[in-house]
Parts: structure tokens; C-alpha cells; sequence
């Protein structure tokens, strides 16, 4: 079960639903589930542990032993016996904890690995108009600062933590075996530092929960001033954005100091709690030895008891500020991890291989909010390896028609059938927005197909006429592209995503505007590069130019998310419609093309 918190003042945009947040007890679930798998390892970890801090507790009776032979007169060979021990146990003590924190540290990287693993994995499946309306900045957060919150936890604060619980519980005990008295004065400082952990826990809860909304707001205000600076400074919104940032930054700073304030607190009751149990312990050990009860070495390994608790105690509940941190992270993680499979992008709906329609849209509408309607009930066929072009003016609902097709999104009613194919994925979407990855050229084509030779990689780049140009590179296949890397232009980098299509080689391929970034220079090259992409599949071309439109079976005209006409070019250049009007303000200034 989850939560999906609601826009919080000073910390994100009303309108902004966030992405849920699981429960506490949805949050430990999960863990458990993570960690089943191996449970084996984190047994064998937490076994080796408690024969390690076991072996560590001789310490203080040794110590005491010391004290007693040395107050008694005893002669100073005496003290070989205990001294030997005291060196045998620090060694065993220091190999056995070294290797149980190797066993709990393997455990917990096995388990944050699963975890990245399933919320890259169901990030990736979220539709896109989710994401938008959670904001960049809410699902970057969870990626970068969240992710890495936990990360620091399961690599210091959890191995610290179960060592610590064991001292902690295993000193007790053996102070309750040198006298059941010296145990109970120990006890004094329980509730307080209960007090102490429960006063911190309600608390800081909600201070991290809010300060990663705050910082997710943080970095969603920083994203879209930086990405939209151009138009930020075009409308002279400087001011505005400027206040904005500094209100979001001003909230994270206000939160930040909360829990500044909260951790100083917490280590002020905590001295309290130490000063109240080693009085009592002293004490306690001042009048049995008076009353011969104990001897001075049976008082002296009581106190050193409870001094050595002063580290474990004062760590475990140090790690609270870690543990609540890192569990507040924990949670934003597992909530993007449990969404229903409702609410994310759903595989299509399959018909049988044999129908003649490739793909089948039937009565769709789409909205990406109350009142934001963008298809009314828009019904289409596509039939096997039909090329069909969607036209229309800005707005009108091509883009989200192409989207739903593909499977990014999935639509508000209706369904969309897509022909069962022999190949994964059965289609493949490929924008004007490209992507070049950083890495090798090669590595960036092997993301549509990983087991594909060079001489596959080749034939794709000329497929889609770029083998010459990425043979010249420096380094040919080789030649690391992307981020820090050669720069491909934007004609080449679509080259290169066609090729990637060319490789998955999907029955149906969906182009959105993919010829939009050539520019006019290199639209024609990189339209015969899409006309050879898409040939032997079938295709639906969001159309950029018109002269796509001309090349296709099909045209399909949009207007207010409604089909309004549906022929081929010469049906429709003649019915005098809506796209009779369009081709003519198209090519008012233009030659018309050999047809």
C-alpha cells in the first residue's frame, strides 16, 4: 500500500502529483522480500557476529581478573594467564567481526543492487505523462539523493547498527551473570534514552520525509530554470524564476536546520542518559563490595560493562538519524517500486499473428488532466507493412496518438491492439528528441540489439545510409559518442536511432516528427534514411514535412484529437478538406515534388 503525498507549500507546485510514497509497513515488506533470497548470507552474517562480540565481553572479567590478582598480592606471574587471554581474544574478536561485517556489507549491496534493479525497471515503465506530472525534479531526487542515502546506510550505518544490538543485548547479560544488581542499575539509563529515541523518532520521520519533497522541489525549480533559461530570459522572468528558486531553497534550508536542531537534542539527552547509569552502576558496586558480595575486580568489569556500552548504545541510537533518514529514501524507492501495475505502462493488447491489421486502435481518448482532453474516441487501422502518415496542425493530438500506439503511454478509454509478432519489442518508437549515449558507437547500436556482430552494426548504419560517416570517425565503430565524447550532429544522431531501429527490428515502427532536427539541408537525406528504416515494417509517421505525407499509403488527418479525414495524398490534395488546405499552405512557396 502506498501514499501519494499531495503538493506541500513552499516545497513543490500545487498541481504536482508526486509520485507515491509507501507506508512503513509496505517499506518493511518490501525489505524482507529483498532480502529473502539470501537469508542464507544474512544468517551466516549474523551468527559470526554474535561469536564475535561474545568472544568480545572477556575483555572486562579479564580486566577484572587483573584487578583482583593485584589487589590480593598475588605474584606477578600471576597475570600471564589473564594478559594471554586478553591478546587471544582481541584477535579472535577482530578476525570473526571482520569477516561477519564482510558477510552483512555483501548482503547489503546484494540487496540496494535488487533494489536500483526494480526501481530503474518500473521508472522505466511509467508512463510518460506521470513522470511529466510528478516533475523531473521528484523522480531525480529519488534517483540520485534518495538512492545514494540508502546506499551510505547499508555500507556503515547497518553493519554498525547489528553490531551494536548484539553488544549492546549480549553486555547485559553477562552483566546480569556477575551480579543480577549491577544489571538493573544499568537499567536507570533505559528510559531516558527510550524517551530519547522515541522523542527523536516521531520527529524525524517527518522532518526527512518533508526536507526530500523539499529538495525534489529543489531540483524540479533548478531543472526548468536552467532548461528553459533562453525563454526565461526572453520574457525578462529573471526576477520571478530567481524568487522561486530562492523561496525552494530557502524551504530546504529551513528543514535542513530543523533537523540540525533535532540531532543536537538528541545527543544532549543521551549524556544525560550515560551520566544517570554509570552513577548508578558505581554505586551499585560501592556498596557490594563493601558488603563482600562482590570483589573490587567483579565492580571494576561492571562499570568497564557499562562504559563499553557507552559506544554501542550511543551508536545505535546515533544510526536512528542514519536509519531515518535512509528509511524516509527507502520508502520514496519502494513507493515508485510498488506502483500497481495499473499505473504503469501496460504491454499492448495482442492479437492473433494471422489478423491482416498489424495494429488496431479502437475509440481512444486520452487526457492528460481534468479538462485537458487531447483524442476524442479516434478509432484506426493500420493494415501489415502500410505506411500511414499522421497530419494535422500543432496540437491536434499526433504526437500523443504515436505515443499511445508505441506503448509509451496508455490511453484513458479505448484500447490499442498491436498483431502478435515474432520479435521483442513489436514497436519500436523513435522521436525527434534522441538520445546518444555515452559510450562507443557500437555499444550505443547494441542497446537495440546486444548480441549483434559488427558486420550487423554495419549493415544497419548503411541500411540507413551512415556506415560512410561513422566509418570516418576516429575510430570508426570504436569511437566513443555522446556526453565527453565525438559529438554527433542532429541529422547523424538520428541516423543513429534509425539504425537502432533497424537492429530491433520491430513488425511496426512508430516515427514521431523523426526528421524535424535536419534542418532543411539534411531533411532529404535523413527522409531517405527513414523511407529505408521502414521498409518491410508496418509504420506510423508522425509528418514533419508534407513530402512524407505525399511518400505514404495512407494520410490520416487530425484536428482537436479527431479523425477528420483519412485517403491517400491524391484522395485528399482533391476532396478540398482540411488537408487540401494544409498541403496548400504548405506548398504555397514550394515546388510541388515529382510524384
Amino acid at each position: 500500500m502506498t501514499t501519494t503525498p499531495s503538493g506541500i507549500p513552499g516545497t513543490a507546485d500545487d498541481s504536482a502529483e508526486l509520485l507515491p510514497i509507501a507506508t512503513g509497513a509496505r517499506t518493511r515488506a518490501a525489505l524482507r522480500t529483498l532480502i529473502r533470497p539470501d537469508r542464507g548470507r544474512a544468517i551466516l552474517g549474523l551468527g559470526v557476529l554474535v561469536g564475535a562480540t561474545a568472544v568480545g565481553l572477556l575483555v572486562q572479567p579479564l580486566l577484572g581478573r587483573i584487578v583482583d590478582i593485584v589487589a590480593d598480592g598475588r605474584p606477578a606471574d600471576a597475570l600471564t594467564l589473564p594478559v594471554v587471554l586478553l591478546l587471544v581474544a582481541a584477535v579472535v574478536q577482530g578476525v570473526t567481526t571482520t569477516l561477519g561485517l564482510t558477510q552483512v556489507a555483501r548482503l547489503g549491496e546484494t540487496v540496494l543492487a535488487r533494489l536500483r534493479e526494480q526501481f530503474i525497471e518500473r521508472a522505466l515503465q511509467l508512463p510518460a505523462d506521470r513522470l511529466e506530472r510528478a516533475g523531473a525534479g521528484d523522480l531525480t531526487a529519488r534517483v540520485t539523493g534518495d538512492v545514494a542515502r540508502v546506499a551510505e546506510a547499508v555500507r556503515s550505518a547497518l553493519p554498525e547498527m547489528a553490531r551494536s544490538v548484539l553488544a549492546i543485548v549480549l553486555t547485559l547479560g553477562a552483566m546480569a551473570l556477575l551480579d543480577v544488581r549491577f544489571l538493573l542499575a544499568a537499567l536507570l539509563a533505559v528510559p531516558v534514552q527510550a524517551l530519547t529515541a522515541r522523542w527523536y523518532v516521531t520527529r524525524a520521520v517527518t522532518v526527512y520525509a518533508d526536507q526530500r519533497v523539499a529538495n525534489g522541489a529543489q531540483q524540479q525549480q533548478l531543472l526548468e530554470t536552467i532548461g528553459g533559461a533562453v525563454t526565461v530570459r526572453g520574457h525578462r522572468l529573471e526576477e520571478q524564476h530567481t524568487e522561486k528558486s530562492a523561496a525552494r531553497s530557502r524551504r530546504a534550508v529551513e528543514l535542513t536546520m530543523r533537523s540540525v536542531h533535532l540531532v543536537l537534542g538528541f545527543y544532549a539527552r543521551l549524556h544525560i542518559a550515560e551520566y544517570i547509569g554509570l552513577a548508578a552502576v558505581l554505586v551499585t558496586g560501592f556498596f557490594l563490595v563493601r558488603d563482600g558480595s562482590v570483589s573490587i575486580g567483579t565492580a571494576t568489569a561492571a562499570a568497564l560493562y557499562f562504559h563499553s556500552l557507552f559506544g554501542p548504545v550511543n551508536a545505535a541510537l546515533v544510526l536512528l538519524d542514519d536509519a531515518q533518514s535512509a528509511a524516509a529514501g527507502l520508502a520514496r524507492l519502494v513507493g515508485v517500486t510498488d506502483i500497481e501495475e495499473s499505473a504503469v505502462r501496460l504491454p499492448h493488447q495482442r492479437t492473433g499473428s494471422t489478423s491482416e491489421a498489424a495494429v488496431t486502435v479502437d475509440a481512444v481518448s486520452h487526457a492528460y488532466g481534468p479538462g485537458r482532453t487531447v483524442l476524442h474516441e479516434v478509432s484506426l487501422t493500420l493494415r501489415a507493412g502500410e505506411h500511414v502518415a499522421l497530419v494535422g496542425t500543432s496540437g491536434a493530438g499526433k504526437s500523443t496518438l504515436a505515443r499511445l500506439v508505441a506503448g509509451v503511454q496508455q490511453p484513458t478509454g479505448g484500447t490499442v491492439s498491436v498483431a502478435e509478432g515474432k520479435t521483442a519489442p513489436s514497436v519500436v518508437l523513435v522521436t525527434q528528441e534522441v538520445h546518444v549515449f555515452t559510450g562507443t558507437l557500437a555499444d550505443d547500436l547494441r542497446l537495440a540489439r546486444p548480441d549483434a556482430t559488427d558486420a550487423d552494426l554495419r549493415t544497419a548504419l548503411a541500411t540507413v545510409h551512415a556506415l560512410e560517416w561513422a566509418e570516418a570517425l576516429p575510430e570508426g565503430l570504436a569511437t566513443v559518442v555522446g556526453e565527453g565524447g565525438h559529438r554527433l550532429d542532429p541529422a547523424r544522431a538520428q541516423q543513429l536511432a534509425l539504425a537502432r531501429l533497424v537492429l530491433a527490428d520491430p513488425p511496426v515502427a512508430v516515427l514521431d516528427e523523426a526528421t524535424a532536427e535536419a534542418g532543411s539541408a539534411g531533411a532529404r537525406t535523413l527522409e531517405r534514411s527513414a523511407e529505408a528504416a521502414l521498409a518491410g515494417r508496418t509504420a506510423l509517421v508522425v509528418a514533419h514535412r508534407l513530402t512524407q505525407a505525399v511518400a505514404a499509403d495512407r494520410i490520416v488527418v487530425l484536428e482537436a484529437g479527431r479523425v477528420v479525414e483519412s485517403g491517400t495524398h491524391d484522395e485528399l490534395r482533391t476532396a478540398d478538406g482540411p488537408y487540401a488546405a494544409l498541403w496548400h499552405a504548405w506548398s504555397g512557396s514550394r515546388a510541388a515534388p515529382h510524384l
